[in-house]
């Protein structure tokens, strides 16, 4: 079975011949390990198009990869202090309400900004490969142009501003996805993290009522397109995934074991795919090789169903050891539902 087939097999629950695999490895994890972790890749068969990704050099890095101070598209200043690692923002464009007036969103011409292209999910050049492109954010977008602690105030507040901005980037965000859309995808990304370690960042009824909204309208447009959604976010986000769902989410990369694997078993397993996100708080940089093994075992058998359901992957960074890199996929290869 081809890669392509086998993922959108898996995403329909219908029958893969084995699990699909994607790789998320963070370009910290690239630099510090090299060649090494090349050897482990060179034996894993990835079904997005891994290999087809350029080779990105560290002077192309994007700004909220590069070592110091550097502005992104959007006019936000990133901090690196960790090359590889993604930055936080320290100076928004939008702070200040008043300079609103004059703002001038990105003109991303025919085609996604260079800033974006650096995920692993640009993929998908060769029709065997499931291609999946994007990495589109909302809810962080707007905290990178006005400030987390500017935003959330706004909302409590339901200032009027923030609806303009909600509304502007909406517009913006439609715009963009037909520059997406223009190439042969089989799905897009989005990618916004809403929960906190214990809970949504804001109550569930904001969400719904500001945010839903916007992120329905983005979906249907990719859907009414015959593409898969697939969405990414970290955190307690277990009041929102019926809300994902609805609106039509085919694929969520969540914090399984943040959410519960309990619960998402109980609730949420053949309901929706997943792109599987294994425990980066313990098992997997400080566990031992068999303890990541029988981790994520446990993780297929609460996301998964007997007929699919599951996309194996699990997010690399610098503080994974290498033995628990190799005994992930290991796991992932050997792998039967």
């Amino acid at each position: 079975m081809k890669s392509r087939e086998r993922v959108k097999r898996a995403i329909k629950f219908q029958n893969p011949d084995r699990v699909p695999i994607s790789h998320a490895i963070l370009p910290a994890a690239q630099l510090k390990y090299g060649e090494a972790l090349n050897d482990i890749l060179a034996i894993v068969h990835e079904d997005f198009g891994w290999e087809y990704l350029p080779d990105l050099k560290r002077e192309d890095y994007p700004p909220l990869y590069k070592t110091g101070k550097n502005y992104d598209d959007f006019g936000t200043l990133w901090n690196v202090e960790m090359e590889g690692i993604c930055g936080i923002p320290i100076e928004y464009p939008l702070a200040d309400w008043n300079k609103y007036g004059d703002y001038n969103w990105p003109d991303f011409g025919a085609g996604p900004p260079k800033a974006r292209q650096y995920s692993g999910h640009m993929t998908g050049i060769s029709e065997d490969y499931y291609a999946r492109g994007g990495w589109i954010t909302f809810f962080e977008q707007i905290q990178q142009l006005r400030g987390m602690e500017n935003m959330l105030m706004d909302i409590a507040y339901q200032s009027k501003e923030i609806y303009r901005v909600r509304d502007d980037l909406l517009e913006f965000n439609l715009d963009y996805l037909d520059k997406w859309l223009a190439h042969e995808y089989d799905g897009l990304h989005f990618a916004d993290d809403w929960g906190a370690q214990n809970a949504l960042i804001i109550s569930p009824e904001q969400w719904r009522d500001f945010f839903k909204p916007a992120y329905k309208k983005m979906f249907d447009k990719i859907k009414s397109a015959g593409l898969d959604v697939h969405f990414h976010s970290d955190g307690q986000i277990s009041d929102i995934i019926p809300d994902l769902i609805d609106i039509g989410v085919d694929v969520l990369n969540c914090q399984a074991s943040v959410v519960g694997l309990e619960v998402i078993k109980k609730e949420f397993a053949g309901k929706i795919s997943f792109r599987t996100d294994l425990n980066r708080q313990s098992v997997m940089p400080f566990g031992t090789p068999d303890e990541v093994k029988s981790h994520i075992l446990e993780v297929f058998d609460s996301l998964g169903t007997p007929d699919g359901g599951i996309i194996a992957c699990g997010e690399i960074g610098p503080d994974i050891p290498l033995e628990n890199i190799k005994a992930m996929y290991e796991t992932f290869m050997n792998y039967n539902y």
